[in-house]
């Protein structure tokens, strides 16, 4: 399984690719950042605002994700926000298409799992995705998920949303 290295982007870089500046948000990161960042603008304008109402949910949020050795940036990986009142986070990660069936999304979930993991304020992990996504099923399989729900998200429609325990 590849390595990947997780990059926080800070308020700054977030900024930055929202107004599409790559350049300016790669400096802000401290690593080359891609267009497929630029790309998910709509994700960062969200993660912005949501930092503005809860600063602390910066050390939570998506996070450029780094496959090593190469130090090539994959994509990004990480949460919707910082712990629950139950201790439940979840997990968010997606592969930019350029790198996809080379095995990044699971070493992005393993990384982002080991991390929750050796956090005592986390009890469990969740993972809401829709019954037609049949890679993100298969990225999870094997990880200790199981289904207990359904959801309806406003943006992708029906999810299946499946929790795993921290593991201590």
């Amino acid at each position: 399984m590849p390595e990947i290295r997780f990059v926080k982007l800070s308020p700054a870089a977030l900024s930055a690719l929202v107004e599409g500046d790559l350049a300016a948000a790669s400096a802000a990161a401290g690593i080359a950042l891609s267009q497929y960042l630029v790309d998910e603008n709509w994700l960062w304008e969200i993660r912005l605002e949501q930092i503005r109402s809860d600063p602390a949910s910066l050390d939570w949020i998506a996070r450029a994700a780094v496959a090593e050795p190469e130090g090539v940036v994959v994509g990004h990986g990480g949460f919707h926000g910082p712990p629950d009142a139950d201790g439940v986070v979840e997990v968010a990660y997606s592969v930019d298409p350029a790198f996809r069936r080379r095995g990044y999304a699971r070493a992005m979930l393993a990384a982002l799992l080991a991390r929750v993991d050796a956090d005592p304020l986390v009890t469990a992990v969740r993972a809401s995705i829709r019954p037609d996504n049949a890679g993100s099923r298969a990225t999870i399989a094997g990880f200790g998920f199981k289904k207990v729900g359904e959801q309806w998200d406003p943006l992708d429609g029906l999810e299946d949303v499946y929790l795993r325990p921290a593991a201590r």
